[in-house]
């Protein structure tokens, strides 16, 4: 266990970091996943343009790499279009 003030606080807020991030993360995957099973045109091009933010956000924050949201929304992107 930590010793020095600072760390125990680190630790402490490293743990609150986690659990949002976590949170964050997992809430987009289900978006991205309620996003591919969605079959109407209007619908998805709606739900699209929240999803490529959540995933804008996600990249910003260094929660996933960029490389990985530029291809998922590349991905999303042709699903939507071949609609």
């Amino acid at each position: 266990m930590a010793n020095h003030k600072s760390a125990q606080k680190r630790i402490r807020s490293n743990e609150s970091k986690r659990l949002r991030n976590k949170y964050q993360h997992k809430t987009t995957r289900n978006a991205v996943r309620k996003l591919r099973g969605i079959t109407d045109k209007n619908e998805a091009t709606t739900l699209l343009t929240s999803v490529i933010s959540m995933l804008d956000k996600l990249a910003k924050r260094n929660i996933i790499h960029k490389n990985k949201a530029a291809n998922l929304k590349s991905g999303l992107q042709l699903k939507v279009n071949s609609l």
